[in-house]
């Protein structure tokens, strides 16, 4: 009877799994085998067991059948059910099935800082001609927990993403690979320090130069949460799992303009289900994976071991072939093609060579070089852009510039100082003689080594001022706002006795800003373009790159177009060369007019060549975000990826000795604040500016708890250690000015 018990154990659970995947327990008469193995269950000491056998043969063929049906097609709404299962497989599964043996690190159970990322260092081994080789591996990833609720379901908090980024620079020290495992519906989004936002993007901005191979398994990959462990050189997917921008059901909720409380349409889930392109062959044409690793036909589940056997293969084939990558391309293509044969065949026994994955110097330049190279190139494709008429000539351009730059501000400049050294200890003997030999060397001297133009300034007590700071030499933009005669009253009269301000003031003279409290109203992005750079300093550049529809989101062409001719813009990017008082700098600017300042593969595009530029350039590289929404759902991972690709640009510059400064103003949330804006060493907020990862709606949703109203305002962010200083708009130009005099290193044009 044993037996017995097991098999309709068995059955039961299949049947609930199968209720789970369609989300309907009446589907195909599916309640009705349910009815019968209960009563099968309650009555099963009554029957004899040859019946009883023979009834359970009956049902599991009918079962079965309805198996085979649910798996001729699964919709992408059905895959997001297989990964929410209880019976769905979790990391810890993995680390007792796939792994030899591992020591979990920081803890465990409910005494881990944040049980919702597991860190365990592991053995991973390999069979060689019957003689078994090990690998010493840090595995990091998220547990769902299958019921316990400490987990959080996978979404971790940000004390859990700075537990894996600890252990990741654990194994950078010790040379030893990452294998990341995403099980995640999304980070839980609070701003307690060290922030949900902010440590993300500290994890990307890390992850970025981390100088051993990294290998990432999706299961489910919820947005910015997936990103915190997800930034790796070889990207495996479950063939059932998904990877996604956004939940269908928070698309939906966007979509249909659903208000909170509200049920959601089924049909809406499932069409925004489909149109975000989430599943694993949606996602390996799009590029943002590298490959996919298949399940069972329904999905592998807890006790799928042949599942494990393929995903350990699949885990190690992959390892290898980074490491190789580094090595020699002759070596790798040996392994690849022998590799290739093997497709489609059952999972070997052994593997043909051992392969060490100990990288030494060169290699891990290498590994860096192919990384970078790997992100720079998703996305590539997938937005509009205006060739130019000789493809040649804008090259030839490029590499002019580029080779002038290093010229001058790298072998030149190199050697600068010595030069000024001995020109000051000659000309300091005062010698009539020596004057004479010196003077030709000086001029030619200044002639090569041409400074820019520097401000005046002027001393004021302790501190150097510029002398046009308080008083600018042109016009002054003024805001259309203005136009408009009526008052208004400040959000905070009724605790500062603001009096009501007459808009001409408000909008005029004023700046936006209330003279009682300061409060700061909101202003078009224009009003900076014209006042806090010098006047004819703004040059636009990459206005040939135009926002798209990459995935064929079913209306948002339409919506593209009336934002275009709204706003007479073709992306939510500007990037630009402009003037502080005389300073050169590149900006990118996000602008909220344009669908909410969220970014797609043209914004990312558009930041990532203008972080080039600044580089090449020894600029500043100022990004002012007048609004940003996050990352554009309607582009999906495509847009996802951008927080990976842009966090590599921005670390690369930084490290090439940069100056990287972020200014953030009125709403700045979600995705880039997770990433390339939120890793800036120095990040500014205007005064009356919200920051962080999520709204208020989002974080009730999401915790079940309300936020108080002043959560996401820019006076806690700066007590939280998120942003550096608070901004008066007023104080903009002069603070920029100072703050490119005093930050930044030795290696910026002006220095």
């Amino acid at each position: 009877m044993a037996d017995t018990g097991k098999i309709l154990s068995q059955l039961l659970e299949r049947v609930s799994y199968l209720g789970d995947i369609k989300q309907d327990p009446t589907w195909r008469g599916l309640d009705e085998i349910q009815r019968s193995l209960l009563e099968l269950k309650d009555s099963f000491y009554d029957i004899p067991e040859n019946d009883l056998l023979r009834e359970l043969e009956r049902l599991e063929e009918r079962l079965k059948f309805l198996e085979d049906r649910a798996a001729e097609h699964i919709t992408p709404m059905e895959r997001v059910n297989i990964v929410r299962s209880i019976h769905r497989f979790t990391l810890m599964d993995i680390l007792e099935n796939v792994y030899d043996s591992y020591t979990e690190l920081g803890g465990e159970g409910e005494c881990s800082v944040d049980p919702a990322i597991v860190v365990a260092r592991a053995v991973i081994s390999r069979r060689v001609k019957n003689k078994i080789y090990s690998h010493q591996v840090m595995v990091i990833g998220h547990e769902k927990g299958k019921g316990e609720e400490f987990r959080n379901g996978g979404s971790a908090k940000p004390w859990g993403n700075e537990k894996a980024l600890r252990y990741m620079k654990v194994a950078e020290t010790e040379g030893i690979p990452i294998h990341f495992y995403i099980f995640t519906p999304g980070a839980f989004p609070i701003e307690d320090f060290p922030g949900a936002a902010q440590q993300i993007a500290r994890n990307l901005y890390v992850m970025a130069k981390l100088k051993v191979p990294m290998v990432s398994f999706i299961s489910e990959g919820g947005s910015g949460g997936a990103e915190a462990v997800g930034l790796a050189d070889m990207r495996l997917m479950a063939s059932h799992g998904y990877y996604s921008v956004i939940s269908p059901e928070g698309a939906a909720a966007i979509e249909g303009k659903i208000r909170e409380g509200e049920s959601l349409p089924r049909e809406l889930v499932q069409h925004c289900a489909e149109q975000l392109k989430i599943t694993a062959e949606d996602n390996l044409k799009l590029g943002t994976i590298d490959r996919i690793v298949q399940e069972p036909p329904l999905g592998a589940r807890r006790d799928d071991y042949a599942f494990f056997r393929r995903l350990r293969y699949e885990m190690i084939r992959a390892t290898d072939e980074v490491v190789l990558k580094t090595k020699s391309f002759r070596a790798f293509r040996a392994y690849a093609l022998n590799r290739q044969k093997e497709e489609g065949k059952d999972i070997p026994d052994e593997f043909d060579v051992v392969i060490k994955w100990n990288l030494i110097g060169i290699e891990k330049e290498r590994l860096l070089a192919l990384r970078s190279k790997k992100y720079r190139q998703m996305g590539l494709g997938y937005f509009k852009e205006r060739k130019p008429l000789i493809p040649a000539v804008s090259k030839a351009k490029d590499a002019i510039s580029k080779g002038y730059y290093e010229l001058r501000y790298g072998l030149l400049k190199h050697h600068k100082k010595s030069v000024q050294q001995i020109l000051e200890d000659m000309s300091s003997e005062g010698s009539a003689m020596l004057k004479t030999f010196t003077e030709p060397v000086r001029s030619a001297y200044e002639f090569v080594f041409a400074e820019p133009k520097k401000p005046t300034r002027f001393k004021r007590a302790d501190q150097t001022i510029h002398s046009s700071i308080f008083c600018q030499e042109w016009e002054t933009y003024v805001s259309p706002l203005s136009n408009e005669d009526k008052t208004v009253s400040c959000p905070n009269a009724h605790k500062y006795g603001c009096l009501d301000l007459w808009v001409p003031d408000l909008y005029g003279e004023f700046a936006g800003v209330c003279p009682t409290c300061g409060h700061h109203f909101p202003l078009e992005y224009q009003w900076y373009l014209n006042n806090l750079f010098d006047k004819g300093s703004v040059k636009e550049f990459n206005q040939h790159i135009i926002s798209a529809n990459p995935l064929g989101f079913k209306g948002f062409e339409s919506r593209l177009k009336r934002d275009v001719k709204k706003t007479k813009r073709r992306t939510a990017m500007v990037t630009f060369d402009a003037e502080i008082f005389g300073i050169k700098v590149v900006v990118a600017m996000l602008i909220g007019s344009f669908r909410n300042g969220t970014v797609g593969t043209a914004e990312g595009e558009k930041f990532v060549r203008a972080c080039d530029k600044a580089k090449v350039t020894r600029r500043p590289f100022l990004c002012y975000v007048h609004t940003t929404g996050g990352i554009r759902i309607h582009e999906g991972t495509l847009g996802v990826v951008q927080m990976p690709k842009c966090t590599m640009a921005v670390r690369e510059y930084i490290d090439s000795g940069g100056l990287y400064i972020v200014v953030y103003d009125n709403n700045s949330y979600a995705g880039p604040v997770a990433s390339f804006l939120g890793c800036s060493p120095y990040q500014f907020a205007i005064r009356s500016s919200r920051i962080g990862f999520a709204g208020p709606r989002v974080i009730r949703e999401t915790t079940g708890q309300d936020v108080p109203p002043d959560y996401h305002n820019a006076k806690n962010a700066l007590k939280r250690g998120h942003i550096q200083g608070i901004w008066d708009r007023r104080m903009f130009r002069k603070n920029l000015f100072e703050a490119l005099l005093s930050m930044g290193g030795p290696k910026l044009y002006y220095r």
